[in-house]
């Protein structure tokens, strides 16, 4: 896939910055923390609640983008002891422990439930927590001590999880990696052991992936990424994002990016824990778990007709999830079916259970597996209260009451949290690439159709070479646009904010 890049400057500029504060407005989204909850997040900084179990003498590592410092996870890597059986892998995976700050009840926690989520913009993000917090006391971050939920996975020599435990302890990060630095190190072979078996587990948990027929799409995405050449944020501290960091000297790129091997590994581990975490609350009678029914039967033949017109060959006796894993997303053809492919995770829903009454669905379609969110609560609401479930489960002690007060409200909150954080994500690729291309109308490009409307062959999207753009393209009435092939398109309209970009074939 091309990653031809292009940076908005000057004059594109003022419209981008306009279109994305009105796109706060419009989505209502929460500006800086009020003052109450800043204090409480100060107080709490200063005096969380901590646990009585040292574990400051595992070296834990972080791997995340290089810019980030909200981190949520923290492992470590080690094999066990054959003992004269198999051996096998021990896993040590540290997650924020968000409650030790946060009182229930109080300025933080309401103002977490009225968030729900971390906004990513591409002028800045909009926290979930107070910066104090989530970049800053109860990050993981490298050298810092703080309190976190400690999950040690015993695995066998297959990867499959022989034994969980989970409980709060002291930890201490000694290293902040990121994934092309990861990847460097273990494809040039000089990883150390811990860094090295991400690899090893990874592929192995890959392996039972694909044994329990479960799916890990891997589509080129589009990424924004900003540029800043001086000034260092709106000096506020809190966290809240005023959309204002950095007017002068921003600029952006709009690339398509494949997630590296390494990418895959690491999400594996979270994968690994939050299947974990789902066996626990079901064996316990209590949870939140993170479902998806199975596709119905007419969406798998839309796809089928897809790979059809794709020239994909997909015998019958070929399983889905075989098939795409047989897949190239550098192919065009196959990164078109693998973007239509999406269609099929829609529908996930945050499932709460309790007094032993097992909800009707319990797994995860593309997990092929029970899963629950719980590695990521510094960035999602509902990771704390899974933490807290996972731990009473553990200690075999009842699920604190505060919890359980959440269920009724919770899957609600959750779902709208996720739909706005979903709809941020694509109005800002949507305004961005209208910046890149509001000074280019008339223009033709180079593209190849990723998508066309079943109902309407006429109608669909074209995924250019450069720059790295999705935008709608509508050919004549009764025309047919030809699905996963080469098309040279016009640029009819790009205003951010105003109009997203359109095509139709030059």
């Amino acid at each position: 896939m091309p990653r031809r890049h292009l940076r908005v400057k000057g004059a594109a500029e003022a419209p981008l910055r306009a279109a994305l504060r009105a796109l706060r407005g419009e989505l209502g989204v929460p500006d800086a923390f009020p003052l109450q909850v800043l204090v409480e997040a100060e107080q709490s900084a200063k005096s969380p609640r901590l646990p009585s179990y040292d574990a400051t003498d595992l070296p834990l590592f972080t791997i995340d983008p290089p810019t980030s410092t909200d981190l949520d996870q923290a492992m470590h890597l080690s094999r066990r002891p054959a003992d004269g059986g198999r051996g096998g892998y021990r896993v040590r995976y540290a997650i924020a422990d968000v409650a030790a700050f946060v009182t229930p009840g109080g300025a933080l926690d309401a103002e977490a439930h009225r968030r729900v989520t971390t906004l990513y913009f591409p002028d800045g993000k909009v926290s979930l927590h107070p910066a104090r917090l989530s970049e800053g006391a109860a990050s993981l971050l490298p050298g810092h001590t703080c309190p976190a939920v400690l999950w040690t996975l015993d695995l066998d020599a297959d990867g499959r999880t022989e034994r969980v435990d989970v409980r709060r302890a002291l930890v201490r990060s000694r290293a902040k990696l990121n994934y092309a630095g990861v990847q460097q190190e273990i494809d040039a072979g000089t990883a150390e052991e811990p860094l090295d078996l991400l690899k090893e587990i990874g592929h192995l948990r890959e392996r039972l992936e694909v044994e329990r027929g479960g799916i890990s799409l891997n589509i080129p995405e589009q990424e924004i990424t900003e540029h800043t050449a001086s000034g260092d944020g709106d000096g506020d501290g809190d966290g809240g994002g005023s959309g204002d960091r950095g007017l002068v000297d921003a600029t952006y790129e709009l690339t398509y990016r494949t997630p590296l091997p390494a990418e895959g590994w690491n999400a594996q581990i979270s994968l690994l824990t939050g299947m974990a975490a789902a066996e626990l609350m079901l064996a316990a009678g209590t949870g939140v778990l993170r479902t998806l029914p199975a596709a119905p039967d007419g969406a798998v033949g839309r796809l089928r007709r897809t790979a059809k017109a794709l020239h994909i060959d997909w015998p019958h006796h070929v399983s889905y999830a075989q098939l795409v894993r047989s897949l190239d997303p550098h192919d065009p053809r196959h990164a078109a079916f693998l973007l239509e492919c999406t269609t099929l995770l829609r529908g996930a829903h945050y499932t709460p259970f309790r007094d032993g009454r097992l909800p009707g669905i319990t797994t995860h379609s593309a997990v092929a597996a029970p899963y629950a969110h719980c590695t990521a609560p510094l960035r999602r609401l509902v990771d704390r209260y899974a933490s807290e479930i996972c731990l009473a489960a553990a200690a075999g002690t009842p699920t604190p009451d505060w919890v359980l007060a959440a269920f009724d409200t919770l899957p609600d909150e959750m779902t709208e949290g996720t739909r706005r954080a979903g709809r941020v994500e694509r109005e800002c690729v949507d305004i961005v690439e209208a910046a890149l291309l509001r000074d280019r109308v008339g223009e033709v490009f180079e593209g190849c159709v990723v998508e066309v409307e079943e109902d309407q062959p006429d109608v669909g999207s074209v995924q250019l070479e450069n720059p790295a753009v999705i935008g709608r393209v509508a050919a004549t009435p009764g025309g047919r646009l030809p699905l996963g092939e080469r098309l040279r398109v016009r640029l009819t309209q790009a205003e951010p904010g105003v109009a997203k970009v359109r095509f139709v074939p030059a």
